[in-house]
């Protein structure tokens, strides 16, 4: 085979690569913006205990954009069992402090699982942690939408991270990102939450009442939330990062 053939090949399977890539990204995007969101709006339509149902197609809709992060391979077991562990420690943080209305650390750990493992593996762990926490808080049809909140929030923290706008060696940035994502994203998802599932009519000045009224609750969440990534990101990071580096966890085939 001639230079010039080899060339070829290597373009053709680069492009190849490269098509993978952006349809996995596009499947990706339309499960996070598209069918989670429907899922959310659709709850109250299907029957008694919907959110259930809701609740179930959306754990299965976020392990796409989780997908969507490795090219040439699925994810291995060990993998899954690092998300499993990640949700285990937030749900338990989340119950730890259900005497306190809105001091939780478990946003910061969804922020961190989404530093460590990605925007996939941050929206999973996010998702996973309101669904099985929501069975000590309670379900109900506001479940869908803390999922998806609490999935998004993990989401923009892995986009970040990926990016290196956000890391653990640089503490402020982290913390202030981790405030402003609660009273810019989170908080206004969970406040519209209220809206579509209790109110009966949706207007502008049913959005700016609850809207306004929830803002003294979304702060109290968003200084536990800061306390938390700025006490825990750091270390829980180094020890994340030595366990995939050991054991080659998340970085092999991961895309860009």
């Amino acid at each position: 085979m001639s230079t010039e053939q080899i060339k070829k090949t290597g373009m053709h399977a680069e492009d190849g690569t490269g098509s993978r890539s952006r349809g996995k990204l596009a499947a990706g995007l339309l499960a996070v913006f598209v069918l989670i969101p429907a899922a959310m709006f659709a709850a109250p339509h299907l029957g008694g205990r919907g959110y259930y149902i809701a609740g179930v197609l959306i754990i299965i809709f976020s392990m796409v954009p989780f997908f969507a992060q490795f090219e040439r391979r699925r994810p291995e077991a060990r993998e899954m069992v690092m998300i499993a562990v990640m949700c285990g420690i937030a749900v338990a943080s989340r119950a730890a402090f259900i005497m306190l209305p809105q001091v939780k650390p478990v946003i910061g750990i969804i922020i961190i699982a989404g530093m460590a493992f990605g925007p996939g593996g941050g929206f999973l762990t996010g998702s996973l942690t309101a669904f099985v926490s929501n069975f000590i808080f309670g379900q109900g049809l506001w479940t869908p939408w803390q999922m998806f909140a609490y999935g998004i929030t993990g989401f923009i923290a892995g986009l970040l991270a990926r990016r290196g706008i956000i890391t653990a060696e640089k503490k402020l940035p982290v913390t202030i990102f981790s405030g402003l994502v609660i009273m810019l994203v989170t908080g206004p998802l969970l406040d519209l939450c209220t809206v579509f599932t209790m109110s009966s009519a949706v207007d502008a000045s049913s959005v700016l009442s609850v809207m306004a009224a929830g803002i003294p609750f979304n702060a109290v969440l968003a200084v536990s939330t800061m306390a938390t990534v700025f006490i825990l990101c750091r270390p829980m990071l180094e020890k994340l990062d030595r366990i995939k580096k050991k054991y080659g966890i998340m970085e092999a085939d991961e895309a860009s």
